[in-house]
């Protein structure tokens, strides 16, 4: 490790990490040294491309495409990560669509979608690193909450309980390992600009439209400064918070 590189040789999956808040992410853990495996579920050409920018400016990318929802695929995501690398650091847990439907109208079907992405993914991939990280006695699980969790949303009741969901599954995380030198945050996101791809929603079904206070929306960048921190050797005193980076939309 080197003061301009603290996370130099250690391993990092972004689940979701080829656009936004995801690719911000990857390309910042990179930036510090770490080697970023970039997962998506069929976008290969976007997953290659921020690959390519990592390894453009002196990193280690790999690409593995796996459904953040299927068991064998994440136990083989897993399994290629740490063959190929012989250590998994970091997880985020950034995988997610945030489709919009009013509740009457939502069905099982639609209820399952969301959550299994967002909550189950998570959960089957950190079932999945815990283990190596629990050997080496060391790791960071980051999970990306959403903002909606806290304040209600427009046609995204599917979309809030399974960001909620991911709050309690942060602070049951943090508590069972902590012993083990693992710490489990989950970053929570705001109005967060830029162009949204289809099944992203959209800002305005949060109330009063998620003005932020400090008169802008957030950027990708923003949030994935805040994953950074709690990812750096400084950041292993926080564990089991959610930390709002929402321009002070919503202040717990």
């Amino acid at each position: 490790m080197t003061d301009q590189k603290p996370l130099e040789g250690q391993v990092a999956i972004v689940t979701g990490g080829v656009r936004r808040i995801g690719k911000a992410i990857a390309l910042t853990l990179a930036r510090e040294g770490a080697a970023v495996v970039i997962n998506a579920r069929s976008s290969r050409d976007e997953a290659e491309a921020t690959a390519a920018e990592i390894e453009a400016a002196g990193g280690s990318a790999l690409v593995h495409l796996a459904d953040v929802t299927n068991e064998q695929d994440i136990a083989a995501m897993v399994e290629k990560v740490a063959g190929t690398f012989g250590r998994i650091d970091m997880l985020v847990n950034n995988a997610a669509i945030r489709r919009e439907v009013p509740f009457t109208e939502m069905t099982l079907a639609d209820w399952r979608e969301i959550s299994s992405v967002i909550l189950e993914g998570a959960f089957l991939a950190s079932r999945a690193v815990l283990p190596h990280m629990v050997q080496a006695r060391h790791g960071r699980i980051i999970n990306i909450g959403g903002v909606s969790a806290h304040t209600g949303a427009f046609n995204r009741a599917h979309v809030a309980a399974a960001k909620a969901g991911l709050t309690g599954l942060t602070r049951a995380l943090a508590v069972e390992f902590a012993e083990h030198g693992i710490t489990v945050n989950c970053v929570v996101p705001g109005k967060i600009g830029g162009k949204r791809s289809a099944t992203s929603g959209h800002s305005a079904s949060l109330p009063g439209g998620g003005q932020p206070l400090v008169g802008r929306e957030g950027t990708p960048q923003d949030v994935a400064e805040v994953v950074r921190t709690l990812c750096l050797p400084t950041g292993g005193f926080m564990t089991g918070q959610s930390v709002h980076v929402s321009g002070g939309l919503f202040m717990p």
